[in-house]
């Protein structure tokens, strides 16, 4: 089995920089011995996965968290193979998402080696979004609104390590203002007062049960809305995304869609798989078991 590895020695804080001698060993332990190809800056991953020649290997992995998923899947899509070869993820990263619908336990990286290995596979959705005249591909999750705006500032206080995520929720809903949104779905024009919008291709993102009946192959991506509330509504809201009973909210309203156009005022940062890309107006599709992933 001839593997090659996206690797991102960054991911986790660094943490998979420590695992990947023992990555390394369990891998051949099980009689395989990949080409690891370690990433060195923001959207390597892409470059690298865009210019790889298919037909020397029997699989890729993307090994990292959702970021270096994200970057595979773009390289994927944007290389100009003849046959498409199937995509491992190796949850060495914070937010591990995707993993979550793959494996039982994303703590157990092994698991995933194990799950690799075994060469099963399976067809998943991607999702695709259009801004700006540019295309990128997702398999996670593309949020606008709060959500956003909670991670642009998450990244500007990275130097708080673990606690810029929740400083960024606090500085958002401090200074929290609606916005305008004109949503389409599959041909129906809906208007609204928002506060953020979540088209998830899978259940999670990092660990919010943000889809609870999200599928990864059915062919829809799931769309979450939050509407114009109170600061303290917000607040008390917030702890039932990590079960998924927000969806229950009057405020949160959901839909199954193909196809989405999303446009705003003022216009909206982006945020697929938790990077920051564009900005509102976009157009989103769900392409349906577009990639084969190694799966149980």
């Amino acid at each position: 089995m001839r593997l090659f590895i996206l690797y991102n020695p960054h991911a986790g804080a660094g943490r998979a920089k420590k695992l990947l001698p023992k990555v390394k060993e369990a891998f051949e332990n099980r009689g395989i011995t990949p080409e690891f190809y370690l990433t060195s800056y923001p959207s390597h991953g892409t470059e690298i996965i865009q210019n790889l020649d298919f037909s020397d290997y029997d699989g890729i992995v993307a090994a990292g968290g959702d970021g270096t998923l994200f970057e595979c899947v773009n390289g994927y899509f944007r290389n100009t193979a003849e046959h498409f070869i199937p995509v491992g993820v190796l949850p060495v990263g914070t937010g591990n998402a995707f993993a979550r619908d793959l494996y039982k336990d994303t703590a157990d990286w092994e698991e995933a080696v194990d799950v690799i290995c075994g060469g099963k596979t399976r067809k998943v959705d991607a999702g695709s979004f259009i801004m700006q005249d540019k295309t990128f591909y997702y398999l996670n999750i593309l949020g606008l609104g709060f959500v956003a705006d909670v991670t642009e500032t998450a990244y500007k206080l990275k130097q708080f390590g673990n606690v810029a995520y929740l400083l960024g929720v606090l500085y958002q809903t401090l200074f929290l203002k609606s916005h305008s949104l004109k949503l389409t779905i599959d041909g129906t024009v809906y208007t609204r007062d928002n506060i953020f919008v979540e088209v998830s291709n899978t259940r999670y993102t990092s660990n919010f049960l943000m889809a609870p009946d999200a599928e990864i192959d059915d062919g829809y991506l799931d769309v979450t809305l939050l509407g114009a509330c109170s600061r303290i509504k917000l607040l008390k809201s917030l702890p039932t995304v990590f079960d998924g009973t927000h969806v229950d909210l009057d405020i949160v309203e959901t839909f199954r869609a193909k196809k989405i156009t999303i446009e705003t005022e003022p216009a909206k940062i982006l945020t697929p798989d938790g990077e920051l890309i564009g900005s509102t107006p976009v157009s989103v599709s769900c392409l349906h078991q577009a990639v084969t992933v190694y799966s149980h």
